[in-house]
């Protein structure tokens, strides 16, 4: 039997489950502990219980209260599936007497309190009222570090140019609201870092930031990527997947290359969007989603609905509010505050601390206009921190493609002391393939070589990438 009760009064607020099979005890318990929250659900078997903590519609639980012996499925089941809703939420276990032990590994395993029944209810009150003042604690403690997660955001994006500040102005200002965003710009003008300081600004930021790069995988997988799939939707999947909708529930879901989606793959994301649900691939069963949308291209939108290759009334979906990034060409002053960032922080990552740029260096730098913009200037530095061979990053260490007596080759400098050629090869290796968004297929065709060629270098030099490992996953 569930059971909810809502006071009138309280419009949001802190929420409680009660998990009893006893129906008498569990309708004391629900009249009991209600005065603090502003919803009460209840139920008497563990499944159930299991069933509403696995449910996408509904918040997290500040406090769960739950007998250890339940129909269904037991009080450290019900812990367990807490655990993976939310870890902030506080559990009180009941336990029978000559469950003590018991009692004590569910408080290893995460949960806040345990009381002995019978237990009267005055004392059980008090138990839940410490049990959400110590939620309350850990969501204050989230909150803190979401704000000092979003300083260290705001000092990532470096720049005070005119354009930049006017984009991240905007981006602050509509973190907090439930918008959809649309973040344009060129490749590698940090859209991703833009989308990570509205999500860690917003109300969201206690929840999870997922990311997903719709242009480097086949429809197929995006549209599993995204939805998920039931086991058998296609010849691989053995198994069954959640997808990054469900991944992203109260947070935010950064759709990177969102211009690059079939026109299937749109149509369905369109529906999300109106609806706030869907269905796994190969599944019937509707899936409900609380999912902040913030999305990124580096193509034109409106000439590519004028060709016909993305819909219009999705992209009006999606540009609900519109952040476009300056060029870096457009940003000089900023050229070599990026350049003094870089350098520092590749001096700490790859233990070469370099002293500075040599003037002719800085010079060679302002001049050129970084069609590549902070992804090509960032992957200069660091190669000249990696080639440098004194304590002054020299204008010879500054190799540009395209710039007069380069010739568009990579012709290092080669320290006094020498080098390893392996360590040239795997920054080569790793340049590529962060310019190619680690596809393989054009990291490969950058190189010159097969892929095939390309995977087995990246094997014998221990190269990895969070995106290689799940689709692996999903292989498998």
């Amino acid at each position: 039997m569930s059971a909810t009760l809502r006071p009138e009064a309280a419009a949001a607020g802190p929420r409680l489950l009660v998990v009893e099979d006893n129906d008498g005890l569990r309708r004391a318990m629900v009249r009991a502990l209600a005065g603090p929250f502003a919803c009460v659900d209840a139920e008497a078997r563990g499944d159930r219980a299991v069933a509403r903590l696995q449910e996408t519609t509904e918040a997290s639980y500040d406090v769960v209260v739950t007998d250890l012996r339940l129909p269904g499925a037991s009080g450290l089941e019900v812990l367990e599936a807490v655990r993976q809703r939310d870890e902030r939420t506080a559990v009180l276990l009941l336990t029978a007497f000559g469950s003590i032990e018991t009692a004590v590994e569910a408080m290893r395993l995460g949960a806040f309190d345990f009381a002995q029944k019978p237990v009267a209810l005055e004392e059980l009150e008090i138990r839940v009222g410490k049990a959400l003042d110590h939620a309350g604690l850990l969501r204050r403690v989230a909150s803190l570090e979401a704000e000092r997660a979003s300083r260290r955001s705001e000092l990532a994006i470096v720049g005070n140019s005119p354009a930049l500040r006017t984009a991240l102005d905007l981006a602050a200002r509509v973190a907090p609201t439930r918008a959809t965003v649309l973040v344009t710009g060129e490749t590698g003008t940090g859209k991703e870092l833009v989308a990570g300081l509205v999500h860690e600004r917003s109300s969201r930021a206690g929840g999870p930031f997922v990311k997903v790069n719709c242009a480097a995988l086949p429809e197929t997988l995006l549209e599993s990527e995204l939805f998920g799939h039931e086991r058998g939707a296609f010849t691989s999947a053995d198994r069954e997947r959640i997808g990054r909708f469900e991944q992203a529930d109260g947070g935010t879901l950064f759709l990177d290359e969102v211009g690059d989606m079939s026109a299937a793959t749109q149509a369905k994301l369109l529906r999300v969007l109106q609806e706030q649900e869907f269905h796994r691939l190969g599944g019937t069963r509707t899936i409900r989603t609380d999912v902040r949308i913030v999305a990124a291209t580096n193509l034109d939108l409106p000439e590519a609905i004028r060709e016909g290759r993305f819909r219009e009334d999705l992209y009006f979906r999606l540009n609900v509010i519109g952040i476009a990034l300056p060029p870096l060409r457009d940003r000089v002053d900023d050229v070599l505050a990026l350049a003094h960032h870089f350098l520092d922080a590749f001096g700490r990552e790859l233990g070469r601390a370099r002293d500075g740029f040599r003037p002719d260096a800085l010079a060679r730098i302002r001049a050129h206009d970084w069609p590549g913009n902070v992804r090509e200037l960032r992957n200069v530095i660091e190669r000249a921190v990696l080639m440098s061979s004194g304590p002054w990053i020299e204008a010879g260490d500054v190799v540009l493609a395209g710039t007069p007596g380069d010739e568009g080759r990579w012709a290092p400098r080669l320290p006094a002391e020498g080098l390893a050629l392996e360590e040239v090869e795997r920054a080569v290796v790793l340049e590529v393939l962060a310019r190619a968004d680690y596809v393989q297929k054009d990291a490969a065709r950058l190189l010159g070589i097969s892929r095939r060629k390309l995977n087995y270098m990246v094997g014998r030099m221990g190269i990895t990438h969070e995106r290689w490992r799940r689709n692996r996953a999903e292989a498998g």
